[in-house]
């Protein structure tokens, strides 16, 4: 774990990700970095509220939001802006990368692949798939409607590409 202050003299804030929407018990922390913004607010979907985030002196903006949980949409207000934007750090966008994100909590996830044990390098073919790109979709059904293709050219790893930054 990463320890990061809210300010020089506040205590010490425990995160599992140094930015993001992190699910709490009681609401959602949010940090975002906009070093040239003067204010930063969280804006839910589900009551339209706008929950101004506290300035770190690193360029950071971040608070608790009571009302926000797993499952919530919202997006960044900068500076009084009417454009919304979705968080650069979001975990999960399911209606696209120009919505809102959802808040997701990823200790909630139950793994079922602990008898896997991997595979060894040697003689495997690895192909780089960026989703984005590898169908005129652009989606990861599209790219799963192409696995067997791409089993009979002979490839037997995917490396998955980051689908943005």
């Amino acid at each position: 774990m990463q320890h990061f202050n809210r300010a020089s003299s506040a205590p010490q804030v425990t995160r599992r990700m140094p930015i993001g929407a992190e699910p709490l018990e009681g609401g959602t922390r949010f940090r975002v970095w906009a070093p040239k913004r003067r204010t930063v607010a969280v804006l839910l979907e589900h009551t339209g509220e706008a929950v101004p985030l506290e300035a770190e002196p690193s360029g950071y903006f971040s608070g608790i939001v009571r009302a926000a949980e797993p499952g919530s949409l919202y997006r960044f207000r900068l500076d009084d802006e009417d454009r919304l934007l979705p968080d650069p750090a979001s975990r999960f966008q399911p209606q696209g990368p120009h919505s809102p994100s959802q808040i997701v909590d990823p200790g909630s996830f139950e793994w079922h692949d602990a008898g896997w044990r991997g595979v060894t390098l040697r003689g495997q073919v690895i192909y780089e798939l960026h989703v984005g790109t590898f169908t005129p979709e652009g989606t990861w059904d599209a790219a799963a409607r192409e696995l067997p293709e791409l089993a009979r050219a002979g490839i037997t790893l995917i490396e998955m590409m980051p689908v943005a930054e």
